[in-house]
Parts: structure tokens; sequence; C-alpha cells
């Protein structure tokens, strides 16, 4: 992410400012202008510079006289993927978000990010690692580092490149590591907060406890995975599918080397010689409609296959996104080997 504050020039500043500024942008060369009350009114480039200085516009000018009134933006909380991906394929390379205010909170860059998806995050960090004692005896999991930086972190800078800027961790075990390591998530140009779990509340019970999600939509993630996952796609798919929960899901190939018969009391009616047969499984990354989420019950034990059934008892559409990517679930020392080995060689 970016510090979108360098885009950001007060209204009546000279013009020679804003053309300092606009240099030292180089290739993201805009600035939005906001009046007093932190309100945008409209952008500059060197291109407005160059059209103002020919209508006969001086350097003792100030911005205002240079800008174009009511540029392009994304507003928080209400905008479509259909609009981000609009404003990409059109070239518009950096666009503002505005509140509902109109004050600008956030300046999104495609040459950074994949995506800017209207979705809020969980990831759930609270488990005790049990099975990679003792690398988890003074360290949470999530912590563990693979390759340059920890499990957790793999992730949360995946959710990013695709414009997730509202995250929250839920934390139990060591908690307090994980809210040293990423603090208010500033850091990261995005807004992290933590949910503690007094007891353990199951892959998806601390959600409960989240009241300001931002978004229509939450992705809950276990974060001790390690994927390439696109979640752009992922959200278009569950888009498409008009789910009130979608699963990522892993599929596994069996292959069995002999002719398998069907039979019917004995007899055979039909036979597969040498079949395969797809599995899938659970990838513990969940993608929901925020108003699902009213079935959970608050502060209780509670796993995501919990919701998933009653949402499927309900005649509610729950659906499976097979990953075409890489996923592992370091789970096991064997897993966190693996991790190491393939993190040199995974194309995020």
């Amino acid at each position: 992410m970016i510090d979108y504050r360098k885009h950001i020039i007060l209204c009546q500043t000279p013009i020679k400012t804003a053309l300092a500024q606009l240099n030292e942008l180089a290739a993201d060369a805009i600035l939005f202008v906001v009046d007093g009350e932190e309100k945008l009114i409209g952008s500059l480039t060197d291109g407005d510079v160059r059209r103002g200085f020919l209508k006969g516009l001086t350097l003792e000018d100030v911005v205002d006289n240079f800008i174009q009134p009511n540029p392009k933006f994304l507003q928080r909380g209400s905008y479509t993927i259909d609009e981000v991906i609009h404003y990409r394929n059109n070239n518009f390379k950096i666009v503002p978000v505005l509140c509902k205010e109109g004050k600008i909170v956030n300046i999104i860059n495609f040459r950074f990010l994949k995506s800017y998806l209207p979705v809020d995050a969980v990831l759930m960090a609270g488990g005790r690692g049990e099975r990679l004692r003792p690398l988890t005896d003074n360290t949470p999991k999530p912590l563990l580092k693979v390759g340059n930086k920890p499990i957790i972190e793999h992730n949360v800078d995946r959710l990013v490149s695709f414009g997730i800027d509202d995250l929250w961790i839920s934390v139990r075990y060591l908690g307090e590591q994980l809210e040293e390591y990423f603090q208010d998530g500033s850091s990261k140009f995005i807004n992290v907060k933590y949910v503690w779990e007094d007891e353990p509340l199951g892959t998806l019970g601390a959600v409960s406890k989240i009241e300001d999600f931002q978004h229509d939509y939450v992705l809950v993630a276990n974060s001790d995975l390690l994927t390439n996952l696109d979640y752009e796609d992922f959200f278009l798919d569950f888009q498409k599918n008009d789910a009130a929960l979608s699963v990522v899901t892993i599929p596994y190939t069996v292959n069995v080397p002999y002719a398998v018969l069907e039979t019917e009391d004995n007899d055979i009616k039909s036979f597969k010689e040498k079949p395969t047969y797809t599995y899938y499984s659970n990838g513990g990354i969940y993608l929901m409609k925020k108003e699902v989420l009213k079935y959970i019950p608050k502060s209780s034990f509670y796993n995501t296959t919990d919701l998933m059934e009653l949402l499927i008892d309900k005649g509610l559409k729950v659906t499976s996104y097979p990953l075409r990517g890489y996923w592992l679930d370091i789970g096991k020392p064997e897993d966190f080997k693996k991790a190491q080995e393939d993190i040199y060689h995974i194309k995020f």
C-alpha cells in the first residue's frame, strides 16, 4: 500500500508547491485538492498545469485555478466491484476513496493493487499450535516465519494486495505478540483491530463479537494458510452464484488402479476401468454476506461448518470455489518444512 496522504494538497496552495509535489510523485503524478474541511474538490495533474499556463495562469496562481472539478472516486462502504474493474480497465490508475462526508480516507493505486474489494476480513489466529511445539512454546503459530516474514503476514499482504484494508485478527494464545507486531495496521496503511477470545470459540465464534464491519461482505480465513488465492476471482464467483456463503475448496484426485464395479444385489450393473475421482476438501477460507452473521450465537463456540449446515437447512445457497492455485495448511512440522521450501517458488 502507498501513503495516500502524498497525493493530497490543500486548496489555495501556490501552484509552485503543487509542482514540487507532483515531481516527487513521479509516475504517480496526480494530486487531489481538498478544502478546509478536507473534502475533495478537484484533481490536478501535470497536464492540468500546462493547460493552465497556456490560458495565461502563472506561477503566482493557486491550485484552485488549475484543477479539474468532479474527479472520479469510490464511496467507502457502498462501491461495487464493477466500479473498481471499470476504473482499472479504463486506465484510471489512481482513484480516491471518500467517506460519506466527502473526505478522502484512502487512495488506491492500481500499480500496486490488484483490486479494491468491498470486503472486510477476519483472520483466525487464536490457536495454540500444539502440533508445532516446541516452536510455538514462546511464539504464536501465525508469527512463525516462512521465508522472510511470519505466516500470517503473508496472508495479510495478500489481502492488502487486493485492496482489503479493514482487517480483524482473532487472538488468544500469546495474542499480545500479534498486537505488538501489527499494532493498528498503519505501517501497512490499513486498519487492524483485534478480537480477544477469553476461551476457544471455534473457527467462527469470535466473529460474533465484531459489530463494526464496514462492508456488506465478510471474508473469514485461518491465519496459518499459505496460498496465492485470487481473491477477486473468488469474490466474482461468489457474486455470480448469488451465494450466502462460499468456501474455498481444495481438489484431491484419487486414481483407482483397477476396474470399479457398480453392483446391486450382487448383480453388476456397470463398471469403470481405472477411474479417477476428484473430491473437494475445506480450504479454511470463507466469503459470506454480512447478513448471515446474525445466525452466529454470541460469544459461543461455533465453527464455520455449523453455519454452513444451518444455511443449507434454511435453503440458502452455499457454494464451493475450487482453488486452482497454491494452498498449504501449515499444521504439522512436515507442512512447516514444505512451506519453507515452497515459498521461493510460489507466484504471488
